[in-house]
């Protein structure tokens, strides 16, 4: 008799197991969440639309987020494989195959992030305008333009080089060096400048950060969005319009590059709703470089950074997303 119980017992329990097997069959293991893969190519402004865009991945549409760190190439090259889901940032003017990888459908291109960023020599506004607020006059109210530098090597002084001034270009090894060297050059300015490049990023941070703090006047390279130019008040120098013949000798303006957002092949299948979104996502050089100096005079997290984006730029929701949609970010955000 205790046997046959067992018997039963054992049996009414594969049945159970062998129902629930068949019902987690039926709707296609509904309990396992889609996951979403970012690729973070390594610089804050990608972390901070990685983190802005997956916490609405998570509260609005249910997905899980994960990030996949990597250069630029190898980035690209996960995006192709299927491996990296998505790139916030997709910087295409440094990309040389990119036209023909958007051509050939090896990536998917959803939408564009922002087309407002700027590079090339700035010089801290209160050298051209002064600052009441801190007691500093104007230095050199005439400064305009690079052209215009020659005139003030006596200002920008380099403190190694008796008798020069002092620029301060892009870090060796990167591209837009080479332009910015050759528009040194180009305007004579090799006359009575060096051309100082920072050993590294943080160096080149702690030379603008240092001068700016201190009320000095400094003059060099540096770029948008950074959250540099979120905290403190850059004005770039004018140069000729720009046209892509005279570019890379740097007789010229930089031109502002086409950020876009990007997808691997199968994203429209895997998240369709969040695709959508992605395609409707759009900030800008000035909204990001705000962010970025929230994050760096506060020292939050990424996270916490884009919660904050999300609270102060809160009728970016409704550009982005179905009313429903955004409904949920807000009660996630306590809006």
């Amino acid at each position: 008799m205790k046997k046959r119980c067992f018997l039963k017992l054992i049996s009414i329990s594969l049945i159970i197991s062998l129902f629930a097997g068949c019902a987690s069959v039926a709707t296609g293991g509904a309990q396992k969440k889609v996951k979403i893969v970012f690729g973070d190519p390594d610089w804050d402004s990608v972390r901070f639309h990685n983190a802005v865009a997956g916490f609405i991945a998570k509260t609005a549409f249910n997905l899980d987020t994960e990030e996949m760190k990597g250069t630029t190439p190898t980035t690209l090259l996960g995006l192709k494989n299927g491996d990296i889901d998505v790139l916030m940032e997709m910087w295409t003017d440094n990309i040389a195959t990119y036209k023909d990888e958007i051509e050939k459908g090896t990536i998917k291109e959803l939408g564009v992030n922002f087309d407002d960023n700027k590079q090339g020599f700035y010089v801290p506004r209160y050298v051209i305008y002064g600052d009441k607020s801190r007691g500093i006059a104007p230095m050199a109210p005439d400064l305009k333009s690079v052209a215009d530098l020659a005139k003030y090597k006596d200002l920008f002084k380099d403190e190694e080089q008796p008798g020069k001034g002092r620029i301060y270009g892009a870090l060796s090894g990167w591209d837009i060096d080479n332009v910015m060297y050759n528009k040194y050059k180009y305007y004579g300015l090799d006359k009575d400048f060096t051309y100082f490049r920072p050993g590294s990023d943080s160096a080149m941070v702690a030379t603008f950060t240092s001068a700016y703090e201190r009320g000095e006047a400094i003059v060099g390279y540096y770029w948008e969005p950074t959250w540099i130019m979120g905290k403190y008040d850059f004005v770039l120098l004018d140069d000729k319009p720009y046209n892509v013949t005279d570019f890379k000798d740097g007789k010229c303006a930089c031109p502002s590059v086409r950020v876009t957002i990007c997808g691997s092949n199968n994203l429209l299948e895997k998240a369709p709703e969040f695709s959508e979104f992605l395609k409707k996502y759009k900030t800008s050089s000035a909204l990001t470089s705000k962010a970025l100096s929230h994050m760096n005079e506060t020292g939050a997290t990424y996270e916490d950074t884009a919660k904050w984006f999300l609270k102060e730029n809160n009728s970016l929701l409704d550009e982005w997303l179905p009313s429903d949609k955004a409904a949920e970010v807000r009660s996630a955000l306590a809006l």
